[in-house]
């Protein structure tokens, strides 16, 4: 069975960080609803919902992808690059230690935010951006390297994370909003989406995916490609640069 963690949204999440998008107001209990509404998305289709423990002294703590990364049955717990983030990694590191997962972890100096890591098959593009350091991409590379896998890092500028850029679909293609790529000849395959907000997806199943209800176009274009298309609202997430990817961390079987 495939698992989902996340981590339902703190009262204070109008308060998380922002690093490109200016400050607007959030709706607290809309956030609540649409987060649930997106867990429900997993549920329904038979995914075992793990809940992180709230932590609603962390405004940014629903984002737990960028707390652990998971590859096959290793667990990497990320070291934050935002100081603020550092208070959420003990509750991930205690729901992480209950999968049966092998956990390894990143260390000071290094920083690494799992928004900056982009798997597609056996390469891992990493996103040396402003949370995520040399060291931690080295730490990470020398984890991966003796399970096959190659560790790529690309410029990260124009974004928060990588993959508030680009994701990829099942097919392996990278997609994202050109203007917020810095550089899409990195990707063998890359193929743009017409909204800021598509850039984001999640592969439900091989021919499945979820993104944001903000981005009809590229619903259908993905749609047009032959794909289950699955939107849901995030818009609360959204004006903090939050997207479908980081609500969660998909451990699958």
């Amino acid at each position: 069975m495939s698992r989902l963690l996340v981590r339902r949204p703190s009262p204070r999440l109008a308060d998380g960080e922002l690093t490109h998008l200016g400050r607007t107001s959030v709706d607290a209990e809309l956030a609540l609803r649409q987060w649930e509404a997106y867990v429900d998305v997993f549920r329904t289709r038979g995914w075992e919902i793990i809940e992180i423990a709230p932590a609603d002294e962390q405004p940014d703590g629903v984002f737990v992808e960028d707390a652990v990364v998971v590859f096959g049955d290793l667990a990497v717990l990320c070291r934050a690059g935002a100081l603020s983030r550092r208070g959420e990694a003990s509750s991930v590191r205690d729901a992480i230690a209950g999968t049966g997962l092998e956990v390894a972890e990143i260390v000071d100096p290094g920083t690494l935010d799992g928004g900056d890591v982009l798997k597609i098959g056996s390469t891992v593009y990493v996103g040396a951006s402003s949370r995520t350091n040399a060291d931690g991409i080295a730490q990470l590379t020398a984890l991966l390297a003796p399970r096959g896998h190659e560790v790529i890092a690309v410029p990260v500028e124009r974004v928060l994370h990588l993959k508030s850029g680009v994701t990829a679909l099942p097919d392996g293609t990278v997609v994202g909003f050109e203007p917020l790529v810095d550089d899409p000849s990195l990707f063998p395959a890359f193929a743009a989406v017409p909204e800021e907000h598509g850039t984001a997806v999640v592969v439900l199943a091989p021919g499945e995916v979820l993104l944001s209800s903000d981005a009809p176009e590229t619903a259908a274009a993905h749609a047009a490609r032959g794909l289950t298309v699955v939107t849901t609202p995030i818009s609360e997430f959204e004006k903090l640069e939050g997207c479908v990817t980081c609500l969660s961390v998909r451990v699958r079987d």
